[in-house]
């Protein structure tokens, strides 16, 4: 009987769905919340120069402001699993709608420096369960043969989100005559650039009611009917229902509701495809990434570059990252996620070697030499783009397949979680080290780069073309 639903499971993993337009639908709404994230995570980047001017504040508290939604983020993505096993994925989508609605709202308005940082813990509360919630839900109703594509709209969400806010940063700062904070309707520049995710997270809200739960979910908590209906919304008519619903029933009827516990019995305390999880999302996150989205405005003007052109360099970045997001939507089923992986770590490498060697020159009327301002711009361009080609994709891609489906949810909390701790140290610690020797600074980021690739070449595994049911 097994090896029957093994074999008829096969056959309908191979199936095209009926629409497959109504299920890019339900994956785009699904990514909405990659979207915000990607928003939200960058947007303060337009505000970074203002809030120090606003609040006078060095760089050591101008940087926990601006890497203190990271905390919020890690709290957000180690929750999230776990109460979407127990209330469902859509109902997370919600809840995380209406904590980006009233972070927008909050940071637009602050009373004070402390009162704005509350609002942007509440946000990146929001932002690490979307981090959980976006490739969880997209890996559980994708069809199989579709799912590396699908997957990848939750990184192509967040870069476009990134570059909206970039673009929404550039536009405000010249409503205001390129003053960070001129006042446009009673408000600084800043205020409004923080303020105007509140469209994007309403939407984001008023969708999650126009898609159905996860069928994986429906089956654990016995409204098989449901389930079946959804699995031919997004399977297509000609899969055998039964045989899909059975398969998921038997994947789970194994398995318990996942907690922490459960991945521990590694020789270093967590089981080894936790271990590689956690190496996924940290070496993300110590390339130094963030740093592009978080700092860029700050960094090219520390280098000569005037207010307006940082702002558009900003954007510039953001439209490479598409670009590289797609060229990787494109091949992340096609040739792996393995060889994307090397080919993003060994281009990062090179990319930020370079980088460490421009900013190494002794500035010239507050200026980099031209050669050497070239190459940091090129150079720093080309890292979003191997990127974004490779990691950016790849790391998502991943956390929502390679782990058993008994720790799935718990697994992809603790990877998250991961992430964004790493994320807040590299987002907390580079004003102080770029104080310190911006040249060296890439050279650290260019050394994680390096160690990148033996890590992908000994322990990731490839998940190309296996389904969720396989892994383990």
């Amino acid at each position: 009987m097994t090896t029957t639903v093994q074999a008829q499971g096969s056959e309908g993993r191979k199936a095209k769905p009926d629409h497959l337009g109504h299920v890019i639908f339900i994956t785009a709404a699904a990514a909405m919340g990659g979207f915000l994230f990607g928003y939200d995570s960058s947007v303060i980047n337009g505000a970074v120069e203002a809030i120090r001017g606003r609040y006078d504040i060095g760089s050591a508290a101008l940087a926990q402001v601006v890497a203190i939604a990271l905390i919020g983020s890690a709290i957000g993505a180690a929750t999230a699993g776990r109460i979407a096993d127990r209330i469902g994925r859509i109902r997370v989508m919600q809840i995380a709608a209406v904590l980006f609605t009233v972070s927008a709202v909050g940071s637009a308005l602050p009373f004070a420096l402390w009162d704005l940082a509350m609002w942007r813990v509440l946000g990146g509360i929001g932002i690490g369960m979307a981090s959980v919630i976006g490739p969880a839900y997209i890996a559980e109703v994708a069809p199989p043969a579709y799912r590396g594509r699908l997957a990848s709209f939750q990184q192509a969400a967040i870069v476009i989100g990134i570059a909206v806010s970039q673009l929404v940063n550039w536009g405000i700062l010249n409503l205001a005559d390129g003053d960070q904070r001129g006042k446009i309707a009673g408000l600084e520049a800043w205020q409004w650039m923080l303020g105007v995710m509140v469209i994007p997270a309403v939407l984001y809200g008023l969708l999650s009611f126009a898609i159905p739960e996860s069928p994986r979910y429906l089956i654990s908590v016995g409204r098989i009917d449901r389930a079946k209906e959804v699995l031919r919304e997004v399977e297509g008519k000609t899969v055998d229902l039964d045989v899909r619903a059975d398969e998921i029933e038997q994947a789970m009827r194994s398995e318990h509701k996942s907690t922490f516990k459960d991945l521990l019995g590694g020789r270093f305390g967590l089981l080894p495809v936790v271990w590689i999880g956690v190496g996924l999302s940290v070496f993300q996150q110590l390339v130094g990434i963030n740093v592009a989205f978080y700092y860029s405005s700050t960094l090219w003007q520390s280098v000569g570059v005037d207010p307006s052109s940082s702002f558009f360099y900003s954007f510039t970045t953001s439209i490479i990252n598409i670009l590289g997001t797609v060229i990787a939507m494109v091949f992340v089923d096609k040739i792996g996620r393995k060889p994307l992986a090397l080919i993003g770590s060994i281009g990062m490498a090179v990319s930020l070697a370079l980088v460490a060697w421009a900013f190494s020159a002794n500035l010239v009327d507050g200026k980099l030499p031209h050669t050497e301002g070239v190459v940091a711009l090129v150079a720093a361009h080309a890292f979003v783009l191997f990127f974004a080609l490779s990691w950016g994709v790849v790391v998502w891609v991943l956390l929502g397949e390679m782990f058993p489906n008994k720790i799935r949810a718990a697994a992809l909390g603790v990877a998250a979680s991961a992430q964004w701790i790493a994320n807040w140290a590299i987002t907390a610690s580079f004003p102080s080290l770029s104080d310190w020797n911006l040249s060296g600074t890439y050279i650290l980021y260019t050394a994680f780069a390096v160690l990148s690739i033996p890590f992908i070449l000994k322990w990731v595994p490839e998940t190309k073309g296996k389904a969720l049911e396989e892994m383990g």
